[in-house]
């Protein structure tokens, strides 16, 4: 049996199969550096002993789930204290708390949030209610908060 044009179906095979597997062998052997976000608020570097609500590591996988357990604990059943497991009380809210001491959200939160890939359109919805610490500026937060100004 005879293939006609079995040369081009072989360079076509060949070409499609270097087009499939380009970005493995593209990317192979290149590695991202972590994120390694910035620790570097005055806050942060005013604390004796320096620790967060959990630990570095349950704040690193979880930090989304405890967002939303305070925001269902507040917005549902009006509770605002956090009792963490070591003991200390905390206040549920994202500016009082965590913007504290991580003010630096495009040093601190988009540097993890771009190394995970995290797509603009899948950022956390945080700042649809909550002002950017960064972003606050004089005069502009009730506006920012997203109520009407008044003209």
């Amino acid at each position: 049996m005879k293939i006609y044009d079995g040369k081009y179906i072989l360079i076509g095979l060949l070409a499609f199969v270097v087009l499939a597997t380009f970005p493995i062998w593209y990317d192979h052997g290149k590695a991202v550096p972590p994120a390694n976000p910035s620790l570097n608020t005055p806050v942060i570097d005013a604390m004796a002993h320096k620790h967060c609500i959990l630990s570095k590591e349950q704040m690193i996988t979880g930090h989304m789930l405890l967002l939303n357990q305070w925001r269902t604990e507040v917005v549902r059943y009006g509770k605002r204290l956090y009792v963490a497991p070591g003991g200390e009380k905390y206040q549920m809210s994202l500016e009082t708390e965590c913007f504290r001491c991580h003010s630096n959200k495009a040093e601190f939160c988009d540097r993890c949030h771009n190394y995970a890939g995290l797509a603009k359109a899948s950022d956390p919805y945080c700042f649809t209610c909550h002002v950017v610490p960064s972003e606050t500026k004089p005069g502009a937060g009730a506006v920012a908060m997203g109520q009407k100004e008044n003209k």
